[in-house]
């Protein structure tokens, strides 16, 4: 990967110093208010004021320096390491970039560049026993096991790698699966000293987090994404889960990883469908947090369903810092990290009542993202043309704009009902308020506008 030219990116086109394979409303009284202004990478949430509204809690942006930091003399290979606030780091040596997860004692890397299977230390460094597990699926098996077995174990041959190999789907998310992931651990007499690999996109990364979660009450794991959606969402973090038939991600854990390796050449074999519903999470950044870098989408996002190694290098790493910086501050999705929630309540309704599987995750996200948008215009909190650029984004990377026909506003409302984000009965939501970049979590609207927007999109 051509990582120097992400400097380029940076220059040209923003301001801040930032870039499946191979798948019942309750009324109540209103709930607090948390707002979030315009935020970049750049940006740290420290300052937090209250205003004169009892109900709402303002973080507010406050700039901080950005830190680089050359290779050691005595370690040409080891990838540069920028934390969640830091420009791209330029060498000769080495063109990886890592993003930091700061979260004290359980901090991790990111570590983001082209052919990074093929440096062995990378993972190396983060397995502490001598046997690993490495769970993926029949899709991802073929194309990348035999490479990862061979990082693990290059020069290292006390390590034992034994590996599962999962049906490939979301349908497969489920319990059922997941115990073939434990048998596996049990038949290898793993101990608590073992590593779990998550090897695919993410219903593995998901699952092989909850498995390492709950096996002997918690081993080792590292991720190895290999799709759009798992690069730049749902492998970072530390939200492992899986499916139950009344909703997506209702039983899981959080479980912060070892590692995230990203390799992006694994992208090569992703077919366009998956890779555009990748693309929605990348869009949500913009929207709730980061205007400039929707901007940037905005401008090329041509290049981007065109698989430009250099584009994508940029939307993985400035994703990534996003990410990164919101965990870093909200690892237990307690306000801050519910923002990167936006449209999935109306997609995750969306998934678990079209049924798992038909549509893709991101696809099902890209429809919610714009019912969420549609809500904020009718509530008053955005202008209208940010209703229309989010229409046209998601256009130009070939997503749904519209659930699908089958979908009703009962539908809707069943499955809303029982959402993560409900307290003491009340549904609370992400929704757009103010410029682009600024998002609230909120239970204090207007049901009427909720009411208006599923009717809007729905026959019955």
């Amino acid at each position: 990967m051509k990582c120097l030219l992400l400097h380029t990116f940076l220059t040209n086109h923003l301001s801040a110093p930032l870039t499946n394979h191979h798948n019942r409303l309750m009324t109540s009284s209103p709930s607090p208010t948390t707002t979030f202004s315009t935020l970049t990478p750049k940006h740290n949430l420290s300052s937090l004021t209250t205003t004169n509204h009892p109900n709402t809690v303002v973080f507010k942006s406050t700039c901080v320096k950005t830190r680089s930091l050359s290779i050691s003399s005595h370690s040409v290979r080891a990838p540069m390491k920028v934390s969640a606030s830091s420009a791209v780091v330029e060498s000769s040596k080495s063109s990886e970039v890592v993003v930091d997860v700061d979260l004290g004692d359980r901090s991790y890397p990111i570590y983001i560049g082209s052919g990074l299977l093929n440096q062995p230390h990378l993972l190396q460094r983060h397995i502490h026993g001598k046997r690993v597990l490495v769970v993926t699926n029949t899709t991802v098996a073929p194309l990348y096991l035999d490479k990862v077995v061979t990082a693990l174990t290059a020069g290292n041959p006390n390590v034992t790698v034994e590996s599962v190999i999962l049906p490939d789907g979301e349908k497969y998310k489920d319990m059922d699966t997941l115990m073939k992931v434990f048998d596996k651990a049990i038949e290898s007499r793993l101990d608590r000293r073992c590593t779990f690999v998550a090897l695919g996109g993410g219903v593995i990364g998901d699952m092989c987090g909850y498995a390492a979660a709950s096996f002997l009450r918690g081993v080792n794991f590292i991720q190895i994404p290999t799709t759009v959606m798992a690069q730049v969402d749902s492998s970072v973090g530390g939200k492992t889960g899986i499916n139950h038939p009344l909703g997506k991600n209702l039983i899981g854990a959080f479980y912060q990883p070892q590692c995230v390796l990203i390799d992006t050449d694994t992208l090569n074999t992703l077919p366009d469908r998956e890779l555009a519903s990748g693309l929605a999470e990348v869009i949500k950044y913009g929207l709730i947090r980061d205007a400039p870098f929707f901007e940037w989408q905005e401008k090329n996002m041509h290049a981007l369903m065109s698989r430009d190694p250099d584009a994508f290098a940029y939307a993985i790493k400035r994703s990534c810092e996003n990410k990164a910086e919101v965990v870093s501050q909200d690892e237990k999705e307690s306000g801050l990290r519910a923002t990167l929630n936006l449209g999935h309540t109306f997609g995750h309704a969306i998934e678990t009542s079209y049924g798992y599987g038909h549509w893709l995750h991101g696809e099902a996200v890209a429809a919610g993202t714009v019912m969420a948008v549609d809500m904020s215009y009718r509530l008053g909190w955005i202008d209208e043309s940010i209703v229309e650029r989010t229409n046209n984004i998601l256009k130009l990377a070939k997503l749904p704009t519209t659930p699908p026909e089958m979908m009703t506003v009962d539908m809707f409302k069943s499955v809303m009902a029982v959402d993560k984000k409900v307290a003491d009965g009340l549904l609370r939501l992400i929704l757009l308020k103010g410029p682009l970049g600024s998002c609230v979590f909120t239970g204090d609207y207007d049901r009427k506008a909720l009411d208006e927007t599923l009717h809007a999109f729905c026959k019955s």
